[in-house]
């Protein structure tokens, strides 16, 4: 088949004729191997992606060896896509291989680019592909809505592709044959996806086409001929470059430049915090949140503080806690830390509220009915930290081990309580933490770096052109 101008990626599939009826029902467990090994070349392909983009937008060019490898991480996603649920095209066990195979039945490959816009590469990813976004959304799942028992829209997990690709398993486990119009267009489907897919990553200016090529060869390519024995191993796959060892390496170096990353964007956001957010008198302190109590006391579940010796971990790490406590009007508040069993012991008898947990913004309690407590808190010999103020205190607390329970309540024992309270803490260790993070996050940098540069740069460049084992016609 020919056309004037091919899309750049050529996705192609060719139906077995005589498919199990039943191996589908178990194809979850046999490309499980596959999937787990995907995801960790997804995680290379995403961060040579970043490194790609950077490439493009300075010398206008994508660097072959990454091109070549993310070429052959959507070939091996759409080999197994075409084996497992994606299409159910054929019996035959996937190769673990980047390269492409030509006598496997389907193939995947882009034309590469001698030069890429510098312009369309910081908004053809996200802005310009977004209206076929929303096609693929509607083809892979996730862009349609149901309603539940309840009334409620819940987004649909199952595409058309996927719906698809169902009925024609139901159809040849009932009779041996997989519908062909079915077939057609479950592949064009998929080479819509993946043309996507190609441009979003990159891979080519072109815009995708909102077209649907269906089933047989893809426009402007014609498949490779198949060896003689259907069976035969992925031995006569074409080479890129990409050593097993090599791809480990970038793999490897991938999640090491993920890890890097979450350890230098926690030290920095640690270190913002440090600087601007303690308040006047050095406390990091969390936003306030409303607290009440339909009876006399407001009391924390058991806090457990346990230091190890020789050194008092606590201490060095919290230093003092602050406890912020307001109410409207000039109500005199109290608010004191005991230990637990000591608490529990002045709150027997006591209507009062424990605060077990706090799910999105709502506090959970459990409430224990009461009376009023039979002497006011502050009269009360228990607290080893304490302090009263009229439509306020803060109280302070050198934290140490044991086990503790922190206790609000009116200085008269009254009910009912209502009030924000805010914590925090001096963390005098918090500088510390920032310059392990960051020179923990910046020397697993530099080695992934390292790992991926190393790896990529090793990779063997083929000669510019097509795929081999697939050839363009036209």
């Amino acid at each position: 088949m020919t056309i004037e101008r091919p899309y750049p990626l050529h996705v192609d599939g060719t139906l077995d004729p005589h498919l199990s009826r039943g191996l589908w029902i178990v194809k979850w467990l046999l490309a499980l191997p596959h999937w787990v090994v995907l995801a960790f070349l997804w995680v290379a392909f995403a961060v040579l992606s970043v490194a790609a983009f950077v490439a493009i937008l300075v010398t206008g060019r994508y660097p072959r060896p990454i091109f070549d490898f993310n070429v052959g991480v959507l070939r091996w996603s759409w080999r197994v896509s075409y084996y497992a649920y994606g299409a159910l095209g054929t019996d035959r066990y996937p190769p673990f291989t980047l390269a492409e195979v030509p006598d496997y039945p389907a193939h995947l490959s882009v034309d590469f680019p001698e030069r890429l816009s510098r312009g369309l590469v910081l908004v053809k990813w996200w802005l310009l592909a977004l209206p076929h976004y929303l096609v693929v959304a509607l083809l892979v799942g996730g862009g349609w809505y149901a309603v539940d028992a309840t009334g409620e829209r819940q987004p649909a997990a199952w595409g058309l592709i996927g719906i698809l690709v169902l009925i024609a398993a139901v159809v040849l486990l009932f009779t041996g044959r997989y519908p062909r119009p079915i077939f057609d267009l479950v592949l064009g489907l998929n080479r819509w996806v993946l043309r996507v897919a190609a441009y979003a990553a990159l891979m080519t200016d072109v815009y995708p086409p909102f077209r649907l090529d269906m089933g047989g060869p893809d426009p402007g390519v014609t498949l490779p001929e198949r060896t003689s024995d259907p069976q035969a191993p992925p031995s006569g796959g074409t080479a890129t470059g990409w050593t097993a060892g090599r791809v480990t390496g970038v793999v490897l170096g991938s999640l090491l430049t993920l890890v890097s990353a979450g350890l230098v964007a926690c030290g920095a956001a640690l270190a913002v915090a440090d600087s601007s957010q303690r308040d006047g008198d050095g406390y990091l302190m969390t936003e306030p949140i409303r607290l009440t109590s339909e009876g006399h006391a407001l009391a924390s579940d058991e806090i457990s503080v346990h230091a190890g010796a020789p050194v008092d971990v606590p201490r060095r790490l919290l230093g003092d806690a602050r406890l912020k406590v307001t109410t409207t009007g000039s109500t005199e508040l109290f608010v004191g830390v005991a230990p637990t069993s000591e608490a529990a012991d002045y709150l027997a008898g006591v209507g009062h509220s424990t605060l077990t947990g706090i799910e999105g913004e709502q506090p959970q309690y459990d409430h224990v009915p009461g009376g009023p407590p039979t002497q006011r808190p502050a009269d009360a010999d228990l607290w080893v930290a304490s302090t009263t103020g009229a439509g306020g205190a803060a109280l302070s607390w050198p934290v140490e081990s044991g086990e503790w329970t922190v206790v609000v309540m009116r200085a008269d024992g009254t009910a009912p309580v209502d009030v924000e309270v805010a914590v925090g803490a001096t963390v005098p260790a918090l500088g510390t933490l920032v310059a392990v993070l960051l020179s923990a996050g910046g020397t697993l940098l530099l080695l992934s770096l390292a790992l991926v540069l190393g790896s990529v740069f090793a990779a063997r460049v083929r000669p510019t052109g097509t795929e081999p084992g697939l050839r363009r016609v036209g």
